[in-house]
């Protein structure tokens, strides 16, 4: 009878995670250009497939005047052309500065943000950009993606080319959020060469932050990420400067952070952390809900 050898925790070699597949908005223009090729370096430095989707639409024109309504029939032929335009020019923004990457491109006339939720399914990790002023029918919203795709989100900030990661940033906070968000963000973790867990909290919950933070790290540990502790005070209205002193103090270029909020009729209401780091982020943020 042959006898198997139960092995040690410390015998458990730790298999990196990693994605298999990335999910790219296109959109004619510079700041889509440079979240495309940020998109195509991590596609090609995971050794992943990357999906670039071209979405736009049209706002709906209601009317029930006969001639008002024949001149906005005029307008929305128009319009669905230079659509079909746009959709080309993003095509070609994404072939261009993807190029390298293994790649696949697909287009739907849509709502950028809906269109990028329903393709979620495909895609382990979606890359947008910081919410912007312009319309929703060209430009996805973060905040719908985030909150919606069921997936992490990485927003790359206006300018920046490329995400290295090798020193990546855990905003913590006790929540479901915080926790998927750690999850989800392994392929980084593990490829970092140093993961700061940074809590920020009153001076008088200092010992029980510390107490939940040191679990973390060791969880993570466990996972073969190089990780440690930090907390530091700082008012609740400081929180997202903090979290982003310290990521520009450490020359990290990510933050990982849980997602917060709700739904307020048809919008979305953020706490106060989430909404400064999806509107104005100093650097590159990867969110889970």
């Amino acid at each position: 009878m042959t006898q198997t050898k139960e092995r040690t925790a410390a015998e458990i070699v730790t298999r990196p995670s990693s994605y298999a597949t990335l999910l790219v908005h296109a959109e004619p223009g510079l700041v889509a250009s440079h979240r495309v090729e940020v998109a195509g370096r991590l596609a090609r430095d995971l050794g992943a497939r990357l999906i670039g989707l071209g979405a736009e639409t049209l706002e709906p024109i209601p009317t029930a005047d006969p001639i008002t309504g024949f001149a906005a029939a005029e307008w929305v032929v128009l319009a669905q052309e230079q659509v079909g335009k746009n959709l080309e020019a993003a095509e070609a923004v994404f072939r261009r500065d993807a190029g390298g990457a293994d790649i696949e491109w697909r287009v739907v006339q849509d709502y950028p943000g809906r269109a990028l939720i329903g393709l979620a399914r495909a895609a382990d990790l979606i890359v947008v950009g910081p919410r912007a002023a312009a319309s929703l029918t060209r430009t996805a919203d973060p905040a719908d993606v985030v909150m919606g795709a069921g997936r992490p989100v990485l927003m790359v900030p206006d300018g920046q080319h490329h995400l290295r990661a090798r020193t990546v940033v855990i905003a913590w906070k006790d929540t479901r959020e915080s926790r998927r968000a750690v999850a989800d963000a392994l392929p980084f973790l593990q490829r970092a060469e140093d993961v700061i867990v940074h809590a920020v909290c009153k001076s008088d919950e200092a010992d029980r932050m510390a107490f939940e933070v040191d679990d973390v790290v060791a969880n993570l540990k466990r996972h073969g990420v190089e990780a440690r502790a930090l907390i530091t005070t700082s008012t609740p209205e400081g929180v997202a400067g903090e979290i982003e002193q310290v990521a520009k103090s450490n020359n990290a270029d990510l933050i990982v952070c849980g997602a917060y909020g709700h739904t307020r009729l048809r919008e979305w209401a953020f706490g106060g952390v989430t909404d400064d780091l999806m509107n104005r982020p100093g650097c590159f943020v990867l969110m889970s809900h």
